[in-house]
């Protein structure tokens, strides 16, 4: 669903492409489906109260009428090795979709040298230590904010050549 709610909010101009880096990271670090955390972000700046409401329930109700539909198709088949497959196919589908999404991510937040460092030890992290997702999302933030108040004149810089680009 996050490439979906990516694509309609930008391609309808509701939301800039750059905000939809800063939704998607702040939807990852708190509790709850991260689509639903998506549509509540989106619909609140866009309609405020009722837009968020209207959003989730936007995002909840097919996503709720589809996989009911399909589990009360499928529990007499689940045994069925055709099934089976079919489940694989879909899982391997659904990885593809995170990767693509994961690189429409990456090309918009991993502007310049440090961010590609922070990017690069927190996918190490994750991937050879037990530490906690929101841990290192909190420490990716202590990073970014600590280099900014020790290097704050160079930041700027880097920020203003960025911006004349």
């Amino acid at each position: 669903m996050i490439p979906l709610i990516e694509k309609e909010v930008v391609n309808n101009k509701w939301i800039e492409k750059e905000e939809i880096v800063d939704i998607v990271a702040i939807s990852q670090s708190i509790p709850g489906a991260v689509a639903v955390n998506m549509s509540l972000f989106v619909g609140y700046k866009i309609a405020k109260k009722k837009g968020a409401i209207v959003a989730v329930l936007g995002c909840i109700i097919p996503s709720f009428i589809i996989v009911l539909s399909i589990a009360i198709l499928l529990s007499n088949f689940q045994e069925e090795l055709v099934v089976q497959h079919a489940f694989t196919g879909i899982l391997s589908s659904v990885v593809a979709l995170i990767i693509i999404s994961a690189i429409k991510i990456a090309k918009i937040a991993v502007v310049d040298l440090i961010t590609l460092l922070i990017t690069v030890v927190t996918v190490v992290l994750l991937l050879l230590t037990t530490i906690h997702p929101v841990l290192l999302i909190i420490s990716g933030a202590l990073t970014g904010l600590l280099i900014y108040y020790i290097y704050p004149k160079k930041i700027r810089n880097l920020l203003q050549k960025d911006g004349e680009k």
